[in-house]
């Protein structure tokens, strides 16, 4: 046990050695992002291994993946091949002339067709099915929507069009289910309420959806606008790949005015320092990076590093928080961004969406 305490010890020390002069965004050029996109490109259409989230109602309802969800078969499980989608939309659209522009055109021109988004629609839709992917992979789907929406290309408009009807079935389940959710989801995986509807709101707002950004607006506040001491003394669990606390923040800094959000996390996070150090949150540490939950607490350092500088831009500018806030999502960049290797498939294979999510600032 001393040993451990005495390498997490090192290994964080080694991580604000990294801070005086560092410019993270600096990392976001072409070669980081010939990188994620091989990271993306290698499993949008690896079938095997593959972890199915499948309901049967019949002998009828067997079948490879491939067939059960001819868009989103690849990349393990159906919600990272989603968001490995995204990053190759998004990567395109902010390096038109990357290398691996042609083959991600042809990747995403393969998948995205009328017949493959029936099939899938059709899946999605069937019997048993209401709970699919609900909220987290429909929320991923709804962040590639928007990525399209509000991408002013030709081949963003066909490939938007094409994807409507997935479109239109996440935002029909979501608009049920959250009239009908009368607590948040508060874990540090999947089933997290307070992510999906960030990012369900971002879609709303890309989508001009009003009367969806005032149903997140509104479920959020009766969720979260009396919470108070929130501490992440209690956190992480073992295989959180998101913060409960930090995502309830980051949802609410899109529905609270600025001066408003100021004084809500201030009773949320009394605990939240204004003196600029990094050490109030530390990264943490994976032990088996073979290991697919306990590989979750590097997409927590990611998702912790935008989520912190989420948070710091809802503050007003002259807020003394800004700093710690900053300082410990550079910390988390560090570490997240260190981890996106590829190297253990089950571990990682999703990491790279969660690396473009933080490095382009989506």
């Amino acid at each position: 046990m001393l040993a451990a305490h005495a390498a997490l010890v090192a290994f964080c020390s080694t991580l604000l050695t990294v801070l005086p002069g560092q410019d993270p965004a600096a990392a976001f050029d072409q070669v980081a992002a010939q990188r994620f996109a091989k990271l993306a490109l290698q499993c949008v259409d690896q079938e095997y291994p593959n972890k199915l989230s499948h309901s049967l109602e019949s002998d009828a309802d067997v079948a490879p993946p491939r067939e059960l969800t001819p868009v989103f078969f690849g990349c393990y499980d159906w919600h990272s091949a989603v968001h490995a989608h995204w990053l190759l939309v998004r990567l395109l659209r902010q390096f038109p002339a990357l290398p691996e522009a042609s083959r991600i055109r042809l990747v995403l021109a393969a998948h995205f067709t009328a017949e493959r988004v029936a099939t899938e629609s059709k899946y999605l839709t069937a019997k048993g099915r209401v709970t699919f992917e609900r909220p987290y992979g429909l929320a991923w789907l709804l962040q590639l929507a928007a990525e399209l929406r509000t991408w002013d290309h030709d081949d963003a408009r066909v490939w938007g069009a094409t994807l409507a009807p997935l479109e239109l079935v996440a935002v029909a389940r979501l608009r049920e289910w959250l009239p009908k959710l009368s607590h948040a989801i508060r874990t540090g995986e999947h089933s997290q309420s307070a992510f999906a509807m960030a990012l369900l709101r971002d879609w709303a707002v890309a989508a001009r959806d009003d009367a969806m950004i005032e149903l997140v607006d509104t479920r959020a506040r009766a969720f979260h606008a009396t919470d108070r001491g929130w501490s992440l003394r209690f956190e992480p669990s073992g295989q959180d790949f998101l913060s409960p606390g930090l995502a309830e923040a980051d949802l609410m800094r899109r529905v609270l005015p600025s001066l408003e959000f100021a004084v809500w996390l201030q009773r949320f996070l009394p605990e939240l320092p204004s003196d600029g150090r990094p050490t109030w949150l530390m990264p943490a540490v994976v032990t088996d990076k073979s290991d697919g939950k306990l590989a979750h607490l590097d997409g927590l350092n990611l998702s912790r590093a935008w989520m912190l500088e989420g948070i710091a831009k809802g503050l007003p500018a002259d807020d003394a928080r800004r700093a710690s806030l900053l300082a410990a999502a550079a910390t988390h960049r560090t570490a997240g961004l260190a981890a996106v290797t590829g190297e253990h498939y089950e571990g990682g294979h999703w990491l790279g969406s969660f690396a473009v999510y933080l490095v382009s600032e989506r």
